[in-house]
């Protein structure tokens, strides 16, 4: 416990609630940062697997749930009618790098649906990598909307709107029908009750709900779960192309590409959440102070004590629970290591 003070009362209240350490990062033979968090993993009938920290207070999953951003632009049937191959459908689920074959599969989407990238609302920015920002700058070009790592996830929206007969403009506005229908894919799913959750715009300028952890384990283990037609859609379009949802050198292609029985997906802020759909287990995890660094080193970590892979599966797991950290003449300082 430790002793907080409380507004301007002078009392003090002892809080009980704070979250353990779930990574650390090392500089020599020191603990140099500690990241604190939550986690949970649950079965598809919301029994508890695994747990630590505090599950029950609203977080905002930011991109960890474009998953259901995609859910009805394929069961609304707007993934069949343009004919969105898996490739494509895996785009939809992205936050990608930028790369040239990202950029190529937003652009075949939008081709399908006959509409151009100024229909983008997401705004633009510069791609991940130096490499590709070192292209389109030595090309005197600036990054459109097309570069933006939703892009993909954009384009599935707009053609659920086509499809919908809904207009294109607005489209990112919470009381369009796109975002209904993800809203909606939300509630059923989370039971999330956006209708009355706190929410915000997200960076690409959609709404973002917020949700306690266990509502979106049980979520994705509902959604991945064998039977649901649009789950495995998902799972099997990620499966075969994981390079769409990230890119060169990022946690969850790598990770995915390692481990094709798994679906995770990062959020912005040390989120991550997914599913391992052969179990029927979903799970959520979030680093109190937003580190990508910390949630990556133990959401592996989480990952890998469940008894649900080979043996192959579960050492390709663990050795995502630690990466070493080097300075500029690359010599290795220190490491990122799970703590639990």
């Amino acid at each position: 416990h430790c002793l907080v003070p409380r507004g301007t009362q002078g009392a003090f209240e002892i809080m009980t609630n704070i979250n353990p350490v779930l990574a650390e990062i090392t500089r020599g033979h020191s603990v140099e940062s500690r990241h604190r968090g939550a986690f949970i993993v649950v079965d598809g009938t919301g029994s508890v697997l695994a747990q630590q920290g505090n599950v029950e207070t609203p977080v905002f999953p930011r991109s960890s749930v474009k998953a259901f951003q995609c859910v009805p632009v394929i069961a609304s049937g707007a993934a069949d009618r343009f004919g969105f191959s898996d490739e494509e459908i895996a785009l939809c689920c992205a936050s990608h790098n930028g790369e040239a074959e990202h950029l190529r599969v937003a652009a075949s989407m939008l081709r399908k649906v006959g509409i151009g990238e100024e229909a983008y609302e997401c705004g633009a920015h510069w791609p991940e990598r130096v490499e590709d920002k070192v292209t389109l700058a030595e090309a005197r070009q600036k990054p459109r909307a097309i570069h933006n790592n939703c892009s993909g996830k954009h384009a599935g929206m707009l053609a659920l709107a086509q499809h919908l007969g809904a207009p294109l403009q607005g489209y990112v506005l919470k009381d369009h029908p796109v975002q209904k229908a993800v809203a909606a894919a939300l509630d059923e799913y989370c039971n999330a009750n956006t209708a009355t959750a706190d929410w915000g715009i997200d960076g690409c300028s959609v709404p973002t709900w917020s949700m306690p952890l266990h509502k979106l384990a049980d979520g994705f283990a509902k959604l991945f779960a064998s039977g649901n037609p649009v789950g495995l859609r998902i799972a099997r379009a990620v499966a075969a192309h994981p390079f769409m949802v990230a890119g060169t050198g990022r946690f969850d292609t790598n990770i995915m590409t390692e481990v094709p029985r798994l679906f995770i997906k990062v959020g912005a802020e040390g989120v991550f959440c997914g599913a391992i759909p052969h179990a029927g287990l979903g799970f959520a995890l979030k680093i109190d102070d937003g580190a990508i660094r910390g949630a990556e080193v133990a959401i592996a970590n989480v990952l890998a004590k469940l008894p649900c892979w080979n043996n192959v599966e579960r050492a390709a797991i663990n050795s995502f629970t630690h990466s070493s950290l080097s300075n500029w003449r690359k010599l290795e300082v220190g490491e990122a290591r799970a703590n639990f």
